[in-house]
């Protein structure tokens, strides 16, 4: 179709359900561009690694259920000689239960205002009215701007904390959670472009990657949703509009805070140190101008190109990438990268493909040597690598396309998925 592109070549696999989710998602009303990733696979309903622009008008079921879900990159001080994958399995154990109250101080740092449980004092309509007029304002006064950020974040508090809520997401925090989800320390194989790497990298030591997001968060945000408008989208400046975009920023907010939880959570089971380098959501809304228009940027798995330095993760048991988008080229594939390998295989047939060949056992080894804690049956079939896209064809799409230069390849250590039968 005339408004759609694929990011692909002639290695990439894309099944025809997913290429037909995003055909479909480009008509519709006030959608004027959509753009594929070399991940593109079929979701329920709607594409998963794609990028779509609308005017005048914005779809919240095209973000999903897990609002913030992203990529947290962070650099720890393992040394690589001395870390042994088993030995630090057994110190981390299970960080599927809910944060203890030792952590208490530290989420009060993270989400001011949030006392669990809390009383909300303000509807979604004021709480989007403070929003908007940050929005507005923003550079042109910074002192009402911090007035209104300090306002905006007790409110978005108030959400997080309504007792009126399911606030079940608040004993999520530092965990995380089921489907593709995971937490990997991982070890340098290869650097390209060592200018690019950041001062405070260290090739010498481990590096800590958490892919999660706003758990029950942005679930409940998108049953809410869905309950009162289904899928017809909600146009822009309308009281309804406004009220998605404060609770959709809360759940941003939310799940970059979660993956900063799960790191420190499992930093401090190895009494080690790190520093945080990078952390980019890949399911968001984001208001832009493209050529001299401004529109509703939706991104469902697509890594953002606008914001610097990034990590392209393989399966598990698969190589990572750090690369520097190329932004001047990025237009066309509306600003945006993959955020992984992509999905192959439906969920429900991987254990059939898989379990006359491989055990469980077996699959909590990988090719490159590294080792995976999963003890739910189910899932260790789901998320196996042979599930999953080959993520040197997914590289190799972007390049081709002048999207990317590489940076970095990093191997898999420890792959943390779960320590119990549920997440």
């Amino acid at each position: 179709m005339g408004n759609s592109i694929i990011i692909k070549n002639s290695n990439t696999w894309i099944e025809g359900n997913a290429i037909q989710q995003l055909e479909r998602t480009a008509t519709l009303p006030n959608m004027q561009r959509v753009a594929g990733m070399p991940d593109l696979h079929a979701g329920r309903g709607y594409p998963v690694g794609a990028a779509f622009f609308s005017e005048g008008r914005f779809y919240p079921a095209l973000i999903g259920n897990d609002i913030g879900c992203g990529m947290a990159f962070w650099q720890t001080d393992l040394p690589v000689h001395q870390s042994k994958k088993h030995k630090l399995a057994k110190q981390l154990g299970s960080i599927d239960a809910p944060l203890d109250d030792t952590w208490a101080e530290r989420i009060a740092e993270l989400l001011p205002n949030c006392t669990y449980p809390q009383a909300g004092t303000t509807d979604g309509s004021e709480r989007a009215l403070i929003l908007q007029q940050k929005r507005q304002i923003q550079g042109e006064n910074a002192s009402q701007v911090e007035h209104l950020t300090r306002i905006f974040n007790a409110e978005v508090g108030d959400f997080w904390c309504e007792s009126k809520r399911d606030t079940s997401h608040l004993l999520s925090l530092g965990t995380i959670g089921g489907g593709n989800h995971f937490a990997e320390l991982q070890a340098v194989d290869k650097i390209y472009a060592p200018e690019k790497l950041p001062e405070n990298f260290n090739r010498q030591c481990l590096q800590l990657l958490v892919h999660s997001g706003s758990r029950g968060l942005g679930q409940a945000i998108l049953r809410e949703h869905v309950d009162k408008f289904s899928h017809a989208g909600l146009a822009e400046n309308t009281p309804e509009a406004l009220d998605y975009l404060a609770k959709h920023d809360a759940a941003l907010q939310f799940a970059r805070v979660n993956r900063q939880l799960i790191a420190e959570r499992m930093l401090a089971r190895w009494g080690a140190d790190g520093a945080i380098l990078l952390d980019v959501h890949h399911n968001f809304l984001q208001q832009v101008q493209l050529d001299n228009e401004t529109g509703w940027l939706h991104r469902k798995g697509a890594t953002p190109s606008d914001c610097g330095l990034v990590v392209i993760p393989g399966s598990r048991g698969d190589y990572s990438y750090w690369v520097q988008p190329i932004v001047d080229k990025s237009a066309h594939a509306l600003f945006s990268l993959a955020h992984g390998a992509g999905r192959k295989w439906q969920r429900s047939e991987c254990k059939g493909r898989l379990s006359h060949k491989y055990s469980v056992d077996k699959l909590r080894q990988t090719d490159l040597g590294s080792v995976v804690i999963c003890e739910d049956k189910a899932l260790i079939y789901e998320e196996a690598p042979q599930a999953y896209k080959n993520i040197d064809d997914v590289i190799a799409a972007m390049l081709d396309f002048g999207l990317i230069e590489l940076v970095a390849r990093f191997k898999p250590v420890l792959t943390y998925k779960t320590a119990g039968e549920c997440c």
